[in-house]
């Protein structure tokens, strides 16, 4: 047996999520049964994290494993042949190493830090051609004040007041690595970068700094929520539209043909994936 690695893009916009549902509108359903046409074989997937419906993956990374010999070309554009348009394979590679080992290559569990892009459009009036590529706030928002906000949230956390009632989760406590925040005329970029994120978290957090850009919460209120641990507490879940699975980080060993830069769509200019 091998162990297949792929670099997945896809809009998230057409899909009901990553994980498949007996609807069979899901990321993971049309990869798999593109896998199969092109193999011949049932393949099964795992992937480094799930995405709910209307999130995009840049790069989500999947593993599976099989007795057939392709090569990295092969397994790209072969698999692509059998997806929409709306998701493709952007790289592959085949591990040397033995699937049933516990040392073996996992998607998830190998992995040591991921990173969301949330995009949003800031202006009174909402834009079309936006929709279901960025969120959306009328009201102006304060850069400096979400930046001194999201300060607070760096390092390790119990991430509790910004977990999703159904959050599967075995604990609620994370490491933030860094949250940059940038503003490029009406459209601000939020890309957070942790060990590992609860369901709904960036969403969840993204929603309680736009309280702290308007004004309606100061940015201590943001440690304010860490400690009391209370989702109650705060802001409503943001919409899904901005959110983007940027990149998987993993250890340099496993030499993963990952993307660099990433190309976020509506801007010029490239970002760091992490």
């Amino acid at each position: 047996m091998k162990r297949i690695v792929l670099g997945v893009q896809y809009d998230g916009n057409s899909w009901r999520g990553w994980q498949k549902q007996p609807s069979g509108d899901t990321v993971q359903d049309v990869l798999e049964r593109a896998l199969k046409q092109f193999t011949n074989q049932a393949v099964h997937t795992t992937c480094a994290g799930r995405t709910d419906a209307g999130v995009h993956g840049l790069e989500q990374v999947v593993h599976f494993d099989t007795e057939l010999t392709r090569t990295p070309y092969s397994w790209v554009n072969g698999v692509n042949a059998f997806l929409p348009s709306s998701v493709a394979v952007q790289w592959a590679k085949e591990l040397d190493c033995d699937p049933a080992s516990p040392e073996a290559f996992h998607s998830r569990f190998s992995a040591r830090a991921r990173t969301y892009h949330y995009v949003l459009h800031n202006n009174k009036i909402r834009s079309p051609l936006w929709g279901g590529r960025a969120g959306w706030v009328f009201r102006e928002l304060n850069l400096e004040k979400m930046q001194a906000g999201a300060a607070y949230l760096l390092g390790e956390h119990d991430f509790s007041a910004f977990r999703a009632a159904e959050c599967q989760a075995k604990s609620p406590v994370k490491h933030m690595y860094s949250i940059d925040i940038r503003q490029h005329g009406d459209m601000f970029i939020f890309t957070l970068k942790a060990s590992a994120f609860l369901h709904h978290m960036v969403r969840n957090i993204v929603g309680s700094l736009v309280f702290v850009g308007t004004g309606k919460r100061e940015p201590e209120w943001m440690r304010e929520l860490l400690e009391a641990k209370d989702r109650s507490l705060a802001a409503p879940t943001f919409m899904p539209d901005g959110l983007y699975l940027a990149h998987i980080e993993y250890d340099p060993v496993w030499q993963l043909p990952q993307q660099k830069q990433i190309l976020l769509p509506g801007f010029l200019s490239f970002l760091p994936a992490d």
